[in-house]
């Protein structure tokens, strides 16, 4: 419904035929026409009263809506978890391997951390921290009770938004990716309780949830105001980790040579700078 809104008759080469329209976008009927599917068909499936629909539907009425290459995975994702629903659950805590640890460790002037299923930071070496959170506790993602999650950060925390001197486009990103989550892991109750509070707490995040943008975590590059190195650019990657399905390696990297290298590279020498104080204190 939200895809079919934002498009017009121009769009897809439909006629107008002078007439005003009601609402928004284009309508049932037409979006079945440009499938090939029946009015009633199609009325049913968007509104989720047959959750039987071919690959090949899918892929016709993908086409009709101009979805995109993520948009089309994500409509398949849907489908497949509506026919394999179970009752609500909630999935054993998450940690990271001995192993991610210690390629963290090694990554050492690399920013880059470990993210759940959720979204909440399991593991993250002192570049990682300093960059993205040095005003959290350092070992807070150690404890479940305690651990950042990066949602929860970029819509209700000051000093992330603070950070991310194009916020819109940061929090556009997340909830793009977090709507991807939402439909793997549908029977999650931790997951929705974690949408639902957003949606309360943050009319933002609530505003932006309801476009039903669909954005999987990739590559993106984002200006920074950092509060010890001033402002950097970075690029984000993320990478599926293997073996843990739920999981991702997240690194934020700088153009070698760059200002903003610099800047990463004071960043390590504040960290090393402060860890000896603590331990002369």
């Amino acid at each position: 419904m939200a895809r079919r809104a934002q498009l017009s008759p121009d769009d897809v080469g439909l006629p107008r035929y002078g007439e005003r329209r009601r609402v928004p976008g284009l309508r049932r009927e037409e979006i079945a026409m440009l499938a090939g599917v029946s009015a009633g068909y199609y009325t049913r499936l968007e509104q989720g009263q047959s959750l039987n629909a071919s690959a090949e539907v899918l892929d016709a009425i993908a086409t009709a809506l101009r979805l995109t290459t993520a948009e089309r995975e994500h409509l398949s994702v849907l489908s497949t978890t509506a026919n394999q629903r179970t009752a609500p659950v909630t999935p054993p805590e998450e940690h990271s391997s001995v192993d991610l640890r210690t390629l963290l460790a090694a990554m050492r002037d690399v920013p880059a951390l470990v993210v759940g299923r959720r979204n909440d930071v399991l593991a993250w070496n002192g570049a990682g921290h300093a960059l993205l959170a040095g005003h959290l506790d350092a070992a807070s993602p150690d404890d479940p009770d305690t651990r950042p999650n990066l949602s929860r950060l970029v819509f209700l925390d000051a000093h992330t938004r603070a950070l991310y001197r194009d916020w819109p486009a940061k929090a556009h990103a997340v909830v793009g990716n977090l709507r991807v989550l939402t439909a793997r892991n549908p029977d999650d109750t931790r997951l929705a309780a974690l949408v639902g509070e957003l949606a309360i707490r943050s009319p933002e995040f609530a505003s932006l949830w309801a476009e039903h943008t669909v954005e999987p975590c990739g590559r993106d590059v984002y200006h920074l105001a950092h509060p010890v190195v001033g402002t950097l650019t970075v690029t984000q990657q993320t990478f599926p980790v293997p073996k843990e399905p739920h999981q991702s390696l997240t690194v934020f990297t700088a153009e070698p040579g760059s200002p903003s290298s610099a800047a990463l590279t004071m960043l390590g020498q504040a960290r090393g700078q402060g860890a000896a104080e603590r331990r002369a204190l």
